[in-house]
């Protein structure tokens, strides 16, 4: 069986790829080493009643000894020591969560419903570097990989809204904390289910702008908020997430770069977990709902078509819904205006720790499993 390396496992990604490959049973086809930067030596996770010691992730010997190695440790990790690795001589494979490696020329971003035969040549080639893709990114052209594969969209305009989970704990917890504050004033409580409605509203906005509001990891409120900026400034009106969208997605896809237009705004919203996005999309004809579901769902069995109402969309297009599930909802489908030349919208929502972060990696470790 192949040794296989476990670095930043007890992360947010790192404990959701961990809990998926014990209910998967992943651990009964390698040999799983567990890697750590600050507790070397320390127990570890027990699995099948065998006990596991930490293993030190700065240590490139110890790293070398790998045939796979899998890190959620975050891109400043990866940075440092993946051709730090190299230099020394390994030649096993890397699977990473972080971005840092995405739009390397010798990586492959990793989508296997939507992109197994760039993996497959990949590895043909002799890369072996493998990559999670942008959260909002791989979301989308999972719900939608049926047009996409079809060769139907012409341009697309990706709103995403994305939940705090995706900035990371601290964020998560952030948001909480937040929620906390506001809840425990006094003033706040009295005025709940009784009084003024317009002194707690007002009450609350002074709350949200006050100093002691926690907001260290978002730097403004979340909570009752939105922010629409997330990542750094390109200088030219685009942040790094939006950018992603585009680049990405035609990497994921196997396409020169122009084959279609995608760009949008990218905007955190004070959810837990999941990312939604509301999409405008430029078809090469127009498609009845009935076309459109059926498309979608062909492609990959975790799509899951919302029909176009308010009972449906209200109670199963919601990240309350979709949260800790593999399935990606899909529905809004409309076309945009009656006179218009195959322009519709659509509502995506999918569980970025799930499909946008954890589940590709675990894929990719059991693709690489039946190769090796």
């Amino acid at each position: 069986m192949r040794k296989v390396g476990l670095v930043g496992w007890r992360g947010m990604v790192g404990s959701v790829l961990f809990q998926r490959m014990l209910e998967e049973n992943d651990f009964h086809a390698i040999l799983p080493h567990f890697y750590t930067t600050s507790e070397v030596g320390s127990p570890g996770p027990r699995i099948h009643g065998i006990p596991y010691f930490l293993k030190d992730a700065n240590d490139i010997q110890a790293l070398a000894e790998m045939d796979i190695i899998i890190t959620c440790q975050g891109s400043d990790y990866s940075r440092v020591f993946y051709p730090l690795l190299r230099d020394f001589g390994w030649k096993g494979y890397w699977i990473d969560a972080a971005s840092v490696f995405r739009m390397k020329k010798d990586s492959c971003i990793i989508l296997d419903p939507v992109n197994r035969e760039q993996i497959d040549k990949a590895l043909d080639d002799g890369i072996q570097l493998f990559v999670g893709g942008n959260c909002s990114v791989t979301l989308s052209l999972l719900g939608l990989s049926g047009l996409f594969k079809a060769g139907l969209i012409e341009w697309m305009s990706l709103m995403t809204y994305q939940s705090a989970s995706g900035a990371g704990a601290r964020h998560v917890r952030e948001l909480i904390a937040q929620s906390s504050y506001m809840s425990q004033d006094s003033e706040v409580s009295n005025l709940l289910y009784r009084g003024s409605l317009i002194s707690l509203l007002k009450r609350v906005n002074e709350l949200m702008n006050h100093t002691e509001m926690p907001k260290k990891a978002f730097s403004v409120p979340l909570i009752g908020n939105v922010i629409p900026w997330i990542d750094n400034d390109l200088g030219d009106g685009n942040s790094r997430e939006e950018w992603k969208g585009e680049v990405e997605a035609h990497k994921i896809l196997g396409l020169r770069s122009g084959s279609f237009f995608l760009n949008g705004l990218c905007v955190r919203v004070g959810v837990i977990r999941c990312h939604s996005a509301a999409i405008t999309m430029k078809l090469k004809y127009d498609m009845s709902e009935r076309e459109f579901l059926d498309l979608i769902e062909s492609a990959n069995p975790w799509v899951r078509y919302v029909s176009n109402n308010k009972e449906e969309s209200i109670r199963e297009l919601t990240p309350a819904r979709i949260s800790n599930s593999l399935k990606i909802a899909v529905g809004r489908y409309k076309k945009m205006f009656s006179n218009s030349e195959s322009i519709y919208s659509v509502f995506t929502v999918g569980d970025q720790l799930l499909w946008g972060a954890a589940e590709p990696l675990r894929r990719m470790l059991n693709i690489l499993l039946g190769r090796l």
